[in-house]
């Protein structure tokens, strides 16, 4: 797996960070600096752990599933793909916050890397090091989930559905590349 794939995945699975984000500044009272950083470093946290453990439980499962390992990287991607895409499209009742405790942002950390627990479980079948991707799913995510507060003040509340969509549809789009490249060799 090349880096602009690992490039292509991080910028895919920050989509509900930069959602989340995007949500929480728009709620969020008084944004400052030290609250954006917290933020921002809680959801790359996170991102940056689930994919270990993901690959830490596949390569247990590795030898027993190895033929079809392309397969359950398409299809694990095209789920979560599917699934960001979907949430992306039905509706959602703003929450109308105005201060973000710390239960809630631990589990808006937890909710939003839910998916690269299961990208580190493909990983694992993908035969790759997992430090590379988890540095740069981690940083990715920070910078998004930085980016996504500042708009969120900036923005109406409907644009963060968007970029749920596009998350979802490169996640399927990886999970294919992945596939179409087994297949050829």
């Amino acid at each position: 797996m090349d880096i602009t794939t690992i490039i292509l995945i991080a910028i895919g699975l920050s989509m509900d960070s930069f959602a989340i984000s995007i949500t929480n500044g728009f709620t969020i009272k008084e944004l400052k600096i030290s609250k954006v950083l917290t933020i921002a470093l809680y959801l790359s946290i996170f991102q940056a752990i689930m994919p270990v453990i993901g690959w830490l439980t596949g390569i247990g499962l590795k030898n027993y599933i190895m033929a079809t390992d392309h397969w359950i990287a398409f299809v694990l991607l095209t789920i979560i793909g599917l699934k960001m895409i979907y949430e992306g499209i039905k509706k959602k009742k703003e929450n109308q916050e105005t201060e973000l405790k710390i239960l809630t942002l631990v589990g808006q950390s937890i909710a939003t890397s839910i998916d690269a627990l299961v990208v580190g479980i493909s990983f694992a079948f993908v035969n790759i090091s997992i430090i590379t991707p988890i540095l740069i799913i981690g940083l990715t995510t920070f910078i998004v989930s930085m980016a996504g507060l500042h708009l969120g003040k900036l923005y109406s509340s409907k644009v963060d559905k968007k970029f749920e969509i596009i998350g979802g549809l490169i996640l399927i789009g990886i999970g294919a590349k992945i596939l179409i490249e087994h297949l050829q060799h």
